[in-house]
């Protein structure tokens, strides 16, 4: 046990199972303490327990590591302030912020609900808000106080949210929101000793292998590398949330099976300027000039091209 996360405290949110487990396991094996976070819900977002993360903390305590479950709703501001809480009373600090937490409530736009749509925003979008805003607040407080702050926030993002997702509108409309506020959240937050990024993975999970079942699929050959291990992507998590990273901020990575790399985000394009208002005629003229200059978008997932 121990390694460039040595002493370190992490709070890892929707912890429990899938990605955010691989997460939990890993941070231990390097050395950090670790606040294990899930509600127990199902994919939905209805019912709930604590047992997914007592069973985490069991693990990472059975290797030699030092762990806790907490079962708060991060979904809501006290579910966030009460996380960010826990770390600091049980272990008495607080450096990484692992906002992982997610559900799903697949749809085709004209079809979705009221409800499916804000529980989606609710849990993705505020989710990622609340433990957050409590853990800069902390680490602000600190910074202005004199002490050293060298923290990481590492936000979850997905295909869905960089290129869209058909039959996903709430989850990529969320996932989306996540990258712009990771940029905003790098942007504000570096001057107190914080790093701010997003990964979009792919990999399989509870969501993933119902949608994408023979992608996702384990290698029958026992001794073949599974691609799509969601501890696959814990490394470059990781890695971000270690004291390594400090020079690296507002950067979204993609990461799958032993893939990563670096999202290319929105850019200004080429301009033309008539140097007066526009007449409509004319200002339709020059858009069908840029758009047959301009780089295709890669389709959305599910659009096929």
């Amino acid at each position: 046990m121990g390694s460039i996360c040595e002493g370190r405290v992490v709070v890892i949110t929707g912890a429990g199972r899938g990605i955010g487990r691989g997460h939990a396991l890993e941070f231990a094996r390097q050395g950090a303490k670790v606040v294990v976070n899930d509600i127990g819900a199902e994919l939905d977002g209805s019912g709930g327990s604590t047992g997914p993360a007592g069973e985490v903390v069991d693990e990472i305590r059975a290797m030699g590591g030092e762990a806790v479950a907490n079962g708060d709703d991060i979904s809501t501001w006290e579910g966030g302030a009460s996380l960010v809480k826990t770390a600091i009373d049980t272990f008495g600090d607080l450096h990484v912020v692992v906002n992982n937490a997610g559900v799903v409530r697949d749809r085709m736009f004209a079809n979705a609900t009221e409800d499916e749509w804000d529980l989606t925003m609710q849990v993705h979008l505020k989710g990622h808000f609340t433990t957050s805003r409590h853990a800069a607040a902390y680490w602000r407080d600190k910074a202005k106080a004199g002490e050293s702050v060298d923290a990481r926030i590492i936000n979850t993002s997905s295909g869905a949210g960089l290129m869209g997702s058909i039959g996903q509108a709430a989850y990529s409309a969320a996932k989306g929101g996540i990258l712009a506020l990771t940029l905003v959240q790098a942007a504000e937050l570096g001057r107190y000793g914080i790093t701010v990024n997003a990964i979009a993975p792919a990999a399989r999970t509870r969501m993933t292998e119902q949608v994408f079942a023979a992608t996702m699929a384990a290698p029958t050959e026992t001794d073949a590398f599974d691609a799509m291990a969601p501890e696959n992507v814990a490394p470059l998590v990781v890695w971000l949330g270690s004291p390594d990273s400090a020079g690296v901020t507002g950067r979204v990575f993609e990461v799958e099976a032993g893939k990563v790399s670096v999202a290319d985000g929105w850019h200004h394009g080429r301009v033309i300027d008539k140097g007066a208002r526009w007449e409509p005629i004319e200002v339709g003229n020059a858009v069908l000039e840029l758009l047959a200059e301009a780089p295709a978008p890669t389709p959305v997932y599910g659009a096929g091209g």
